[in-house]
């Protein structure tokens, strides 16, 4: 079993309420990204949250909050981070990029699946890709050490992206549309231009961007990942992918949230049904399934090549993106 899981993107409950031990699902050592917020977000909420979650955190004593790459690899000790799924909650000031990032903020992508100041999204039928407030916010993100996320993007905006940014992009948590043409999905021009970067693209775990979203149809899930993580190695090398499961704690959240506010979605999200999950277990083996770590071994990736993938190739492109 790889010694180190890089979790790019997870999800608890956007609320103050939210269990932050439902996070220790993942095994002690790992380093877990967790979002604050997306478009519907005002800065004050994402701040409330972000600081709700980091005394809940100091409170529980299983967390290690990252400041910087120090922080990481306690074994004892679960590295906790946030992400911003939106520039929104921003409030269209640069400076909060800043204030985020002293919260623990090491991720941020511009736009949540459709457009605003920064850019377009990835459900926008007229994609115009990224604004100026997005080329300055991508400057932003470098000088504070940020990393630049082009999940939810829209394509162009993510060609943009990796155009605009002086150090490696990421996309957190996206699948390849090669494999399943969902608007989710990416193109492999992106792939190729994210790899181009140095960067890393996190596979994701929902049924709906894997074409396996059925109730009973977790082990599919989990080859399904194992497809899209052999599709990117094969397409722009071993070292430019990851895991961001996109686990969402709040699972029976989200999906009310999907059906009540359909403005921030689209039919491609929900004609499938209520979305389905790999959870934290299935990625290291330690649920009533073999894992998607088994699963990659079965396939001939070797111990080092799983090492890169679940945690290596993220935290190489911290070391050159992070400041501190």
């Amino acid at each position: 079993m790889p010694p180190f899981l890089w979790e790019q993107h997870c999800c608890l409950p956007l609320l103050p309420s939210a269990d932050i031990a439902e996070l220790a699902r993942y095994p002690l050592g790992s380093y877990l990204s967790v979002n604050i917020g997306y478009s519907r977000q005002r800065t004050a909420d994402a701040l409330a949250l972000v600081r709700q979650f980091r005394r809940d955190a100091l409170a529980d004593g299983r967390f290690r909050l990252v400041a910087g790459l120090d922080d990481l690899g306690d074994p004892e000790r679960i590295a906790l981070a946030f992400d911003l799924e939106d520039s929104g909650p921003l409030g269209g000031d640069l400076d909060n990029v800043e204030v985020f990032h002293d919260l623990g903020v090491r991720s941020l992508l511009p736009t949540y699946n459709h457009a605003n100041v920064a850019g377009c999204g990835c459900l926008d039928t007229e994609d115009t890709g990224i604004t100026a407030y997005g080329k300055d916010l991508v400057r932003k993100l470098n000088e504070v050490g940020v990393f630049v996320d082009g999940a939810h993007c829209s394509r162009r905006t993510g060609l943009d992206l990796s155009a605009c940014t002086a150090v490696p992009m990421i996309y957190s948590h996206a699948n390849f549309a090669a494999l399943w043409d969902h608007p989710r999905n990416i193109t492999d021009d992106q792939a190729r231009a994210c790899a181009e970067t140095g960067g890393v693209i996190g596979i994701n775990g929902v049924g709906i961007f894997l074409g396996r979203n059925e109730a009973g149809a977790q082990a599919e899930r989990v080859a399904a990942m194992a497809d899209h993580i052999r599709y990117g190695a094969e397409l722009v090398g071993i070292e430019h992918i990851g895991v961001g499961s996109d686990y969402s704690f709040d699972g029976a959240d989200f999906n009310a949230e999907l059906f009540a506010n359909p403005e921030a979605f689209s039919e491609s999200y929900t004609k499938w049904g209520p979305l389905q999950w790999v959870p934290p277990e299935d990625l290291l083996g330690l649920g009533v399934g073999a894992g998607l770590d088994a699963e990659l071994a079965a396939r001939g990736f070797t111990e080092d090549e799983r090492t890169a993938v679940f945690g290596g190739n993220f935290r190489r492109v911290a070391e050159q993106v992070w400041r501190n």
